[in-house]
C-alpha cells in the first residue's frame, strides 16, 4: 500500500476527505468521561465514607446516579427517573406495589383529567377571548403588564402544570408583542410571561407537578393532606405577591418611565358574543373549581370531581374535542416521572438514607444553629432558591431536596409539612437560565428576538432577595396561622 505524502495528507483534508479531529475527540471524550468518573467518585465517598447500612447506601446510590444524569446528561429526565425507580424494586428497596400506588393515586388521577380539562379549554379558545377582553382595555404599558400578570395568574387555578400554561398563553403574547413596536418593551413582555407562569405555579395544587410530590410526601410521614382549597389558602398570596412584585421589578429594572407611561394601541376584543360551545366550557370549568374548593362540604374528592368534569366537558356534539383528542394532550411524561420520583423519596426516607447523609453536617454546625426557626428557614430557602442552578426539573428538585433537608430537621423538632412546603414553593424560582424551566426556554426560542441569557440572569438577581424574604415571612408568619408552623 503507498503511503500518502503530508502534502497529499492536506490536499484530501482540505477536498473533504477523511480526517482526524483531536480536538472533537477531545471534547467528545471529557463529556462521556466526567459525569463517569464523578459517578464512581460519589459511590465510592457513600459506601467508604459514611456510617450507614447496606440498604441505606444502596438507596443513596442509585439516587446520587440519577443526579448526576439530570445534571451532566443528556438523557431525558423521565427515562433517568424510570431507571432509577426500576433499580430500587430490583435491588429490594422499594416494594414493585408502591410504584403501581404512584401511577394510581388520586393525585395522579387529578393531574389526568385536569390536563385534559385544559385541552379542552385550549381547544375552545375562550381563555384568548377572555385575555383580550381584559387587556385591550388597557391604555399604557405599565396597566397592560399588570393586567397581563392578572391573566397569568388567573390561569393557574385551573390549568396544570407550568409547560401547560405557556403553550396555552403563548397566542396572547404573539398577538400582544405583534401590537408593540418598540423592541424594548416587546423583551421585557417576554420576560414577563414565563416569569409569571413559574411564580404563580405555587399558588394552586394542580400549578407544577412538585407539588403532588410534597403532598404525597407529607402524607407518607403522617402529616395531613392539603386538598385544593388547602393549597390555595396556603400558596396564592405568596404566588400573588411574587407575581406582581416580579412585574414592578421588570417594569423598573428593564423600561425607562418614558416607556412605562408609553400608551399601547391594541387590537379591540371581539364584538362577538361567546358561542354556545365556549359558555358549556367556561360553565363546567367554573363548576369543577367550584367543586375543588368546596371539597370540606361535600366530600367527593377532587379527583373525582375533575374527571367528571373532564368526562362533560367532552360530550359531542357540545365539546371542541373528544375525549380521544383530548387524552393526547396529557403530559404522561410527567405522568410518568412524578410516578417514578415519587418512589424514589419513599425509598430515600424509608431507608434512613435521606436522615443519615445530612446527619454529619448537622452535626458539624454549632449547636444553637439550628434551634432558631429563622436560622433553618434561611437555611432551607436558599437551597431551594439555587437548586435550579444545577438540576433543571421542578419536579425532581422536589423529590431531591424534600428527603434530603426535611428528615434530619424533623429530628430537630421541625414539622415535615411545614419544610417541605417551604422548599417545593422555592423551587419555583428558576429563571435564571433557559434550560431551568420549559417556560423560559420557550419563550426564549420564539422566532422575533424576546430576551438574551443576560437579561434572565440580570432579572434573576433582582428577584432572588425579593423571594428569599417573601419566603422567610410566609414560613415565620404568615402559615402559622394557618397551622402551619416550622416548629
Amino acid at each position: 500500500m503507498t503511503m500518502l505524502s503530508s502534502s497529499s495528507s492536506a490536499e484530501l483534508a482540505r477536498a473533504g476527505g477523511p480526517s482526524f479531529d483531536h480536538r472533537r475527540l477531545a471534547g467528545t471524550v471529557l463529556r462521556l468521561g466526567s459525569p463517569i468518573l464523578i459517578a464512581i467518585g460519589v459511590i465510592a465517598a457513600i459506601w467508604l465514607g459514611l456510617s450507614l447500612d447496606a440498604r441505606a447506601k444502596m438507596a443513596l446510590s442509585v439516587f446520587a446516579l440519577a443526579i448526576i444524569s439530570w445534571c451532566l446528561s443528556d438523557i431525558d429526565d423521565t427515562l433517568i427517573a424510570l431507571a432509577a425507580a426500576a433499580a430500587l424494586v430490583l435491588c429490594g428497596l422499594a416494594p414493585a406495589r408502591n410504584l403501581h400506588a404512584a401511577l394510581g393515586n388520586e393525585l395522579t388521577w387529578l393531574l389526568i383529567g385536569a390536563f385534559i380539562i385544559a385541552a379542552v379549554l385550549r381547544a375552545s379558545g375562550l381563555t384568548e377571548r377572555l385575555a383580550s377582553a381584559v387587556l385591550s382595555r388597557t391604555r399604557s404599558v405599565r396597566a397592560l403588564f399588570l393586567a397581563t400578570t392578572g391573566v397569568v395568574v388567573a390561569t393557574a387555578l385551573f390549568v396544570p402544570s407550568t409547560s401547560g400554561r405557556a403553550a396555552l398563553l403563548l397566542p396572547v403574547y404573539l398577538a400582544l408583542a405583534a401590537a408593540i413596536e418598540d423592541r424594548r418593551i416587546r423583551r421585557a413582555l417576554a420576560l414577563l410571561f414565563p416569569t409569571v407562569i413559574l411564580l404563580s405555579a405555587g399558588g394552586t395544587l394542580i400549578g407544577a407537578g412538585a407539588h403532588l410530590i410534597a403532598i404525597e410526601m407529607i402524607q407518607r410521614s403522617g402529616g395531613p393532606g392539603h386538598g385544593y382549597l388547602g393549597w390555595l389558602l396556603l400558596g396564592m398570596p405568596l404566588a400573588v405577591l411574587a407575581s406582581f412584585g416580579a412585574t414592578f421589578t421588570i417594569l423598573f429594572a428593564f423600561l425607562r418611565p418614558a416607556e412605562r407611561a408609553q400608551l399601547v394601541s391594541l387590537p379591540p376584543a371581539s364584538a362577538e358574543s361567546l358561542s354556545g360551545r365556549q359558555r358549556y366550557v367556561g360553565a363546567l370549568v367554573l363548576l369543577v373549581v367550584i367543586g375543588w374548593c368546596t371539597q370540606p362540604l361535600h366530600g367527593v374528592d377532587a379527583a373525582l370531581v375533575t374527571l367528571c368534569g373532564a368526562i362533560a366537558l367532552t360530550l359531542k356534539p357540545f365539546a371542541p374535542l373528544s375525549m380521544k383528542q383530548a387524552v393526547k394532550a396529557v403530559e404522561w411524561q410527567l405522568i410518568l416521572f412524578l410516578a417514578a420520583t415519587t418512589l424514589m423519596g419513599q425509598a430515600l426516607i424509608e431507608t434512613g438514607a435521606a436522615s443519615g447523609l445530612l446527619q454529619p453536617v448537622l452535626t458539624a454546625l454549632p449547636r444553637d444553629a439550628l434551634m432558631h426557626p429563622a436560622t433553618v428557614a434561611a437555611l432551607v430557602a436558599a437551597v431551594a432558591l439555587l437548586s435550579h442552578l444545577l438540576i433543571t426539573s421542578r419536579s425532581a428538585r422536589a423529590t431531591v431536596l424534600i428527603p434530603l433537608l426535611a428528615p434530619p430537621l424533623v429530628a430537630l423538632g421541625y414539622d415535615f409539612g411545614a419544610l417541605a412546603i417551604l422548599i417545593v414553593m422555592g423551587t419555583g424560582f428558576c429563571q435564571t437560565l433557559a434550560v431551568s424551566a420549559k417556560p423560559v426556554a420557550l419563550y426564549a426560542a420564539l422566532e422575533h428576538e424576546t430576551y438574551r441569557p443576560r437579561d434572565l440572569i440580570g432579572l434573576s438577581l433582582l428577584l432572588l432577595p425579593m423571594m428569599g424574604a417573601l419566603l422567610m415571612v410566609f414560613s415565620l408568619w404568615i402559615w402559622p396561622l394557618f397551622g402551619l408552623s416550622l416548629r
